[in-house]
């Protein structure tokens, strides 16, 4: 059987070089981690996790907290969490807790019972009940997208989502829009909190007048774009332009006012967050925030994996570029 001191001699560098490179391969120059791994395919060596668990104690495994599998913003996150974790030599465990505090405390207590070594959360709660909450400040833990709700600071990697929005709100600034809605997601999250003041923030410098009663809604679906983009239009006076806190919300507002036969973006412009896919085929095309979701999910995992192996980070929190990508579901405002 290959073991590691056949690879240590390929490879030409000691035993504990390979398991630095193969546990730890920030800690390795990229020359030496390309000679490692190089001679771990060539000798076809497969690390025994097991036997390594029971000698240090850790799972090699980590839980990734998803409020909602099938969204496919999430799964370009977990697209990068899964990359940089296979490169480290962790296991991904997904768990769909579809918002819920219940599974998600459930699914958390797998790292206070030493089946996970370190969580990433991709919702806003605090995950752990409120009888494990003081030991889970000893829990390494990173927040992906959203912040974590605590008392403690745990490391985020994230948006802008504040410039973010004040980009999105110049667009249709320029376009001559005066009159907006909003259509939101979860409303006590972060990201709610800084999409509305990044908004306001443009509208004030632009002495545009903003009536709160415009901004509806509750979750990130179609279902809700639907819904609140059909009490938008029974309102007296209608938006000219609706900013959507994702592109699932902003789909189902698309679809709500071509039923009710009116136009996107001739009567109403729309805009969106995320890019998903399917944004940018849309009828019309969605202008939309593009958020590096793969970018945050892999640095969410880099970060993690310091914190498992106690390397101190640099920073406690990192906000990732968006690009806006003009498409043509926004344009002039009516006249």
């Amino acid at each position: 059987m290959t073991n590691i001191k056949k690879v240590s001699e390929l490879a030409g560098v000691s035993t504990a070089t390979v398991s630095r490179t193969l546990k730890m391969p920030d800690m390795v120059t990229a020359r030496t981690k390309e000679k490692v791994m190089k001679a771990v395919r060539e000798a076809g060596y497969r690390p025994s996790w097991l036997a390594t668990s029971v000698k240090t104690g850790r799972t090699n495994t980590i839980v990734v907290l998803v409020p909602n599998l099938v969204n496919p913003f999430f799964m370009r996150i977990i697209g990068g969490i899964e990359q940089a974790a296979q490169e480290r030599g962790f296991t991904v465990l997904l768990c769909d807790t579809q918002g819920d505090s219940k599974r998600e405390s459930d699914y958390a207590s797998m790292v206070l019972t030493n089946r996970a070594d370190g969580l990433i959360q991709l919702d806003h709660s605090f995950p752990f009940s409120d009888d494990d909450a003081k030991l889970a400040e000893t829990i390494p833990m990173v927040s992906v997208c959203e912040r974590i709700h605590s008392e403690k600071k745990y490391p985020v990697v994230s948006l802008d989502n504040y410039a973010a929005s004040r980009a999105l709100v110049h667009h249709l600034v320029s376009y001559g829009h005066t009159r907006f809605a909003v259509i939101v997601g979860q409303v006590v999250s972060q990201i709610h909190k800084d999409r509305l003041s990044g908004l306001r923030s443009v509208l004030a410098e632009e002495d545009i007048e903003f009536d709160e009663d415009m901004i509806v809604g509750q979750s990130y679906s179609i279902e809700n774009g639907i819904e609140s983009m059909r009490q938008l239009l029974a309102k007296p006076t209608r938006p000219t332009a609706v900013i959507c806190f994702n592109d699932d919300i902003a789909i189902g507002a698309m679809h709500e006012i071509h039923r009710q036969g009116l136009h996107v973006p001739n009567d109403i412009s729309v805009v969106g967050f995320d890019n998903v896919k399917v944004s940018a085929f849309m009828n019309p095309p969605l202008t939309t925030i593009d958020q590096p979701a793969y970018e945050m999910g892999r640095r969410g995992m880099e970060v993690l994996s310091d914190l498992i192996n106690s390397i101190p980070l640099t920073r406690s929190s990192e906000m990732l570029p968006f690009q806006l990508l003009e498409r043509q579901s926004s344009g002039p405002a009516p006249v």
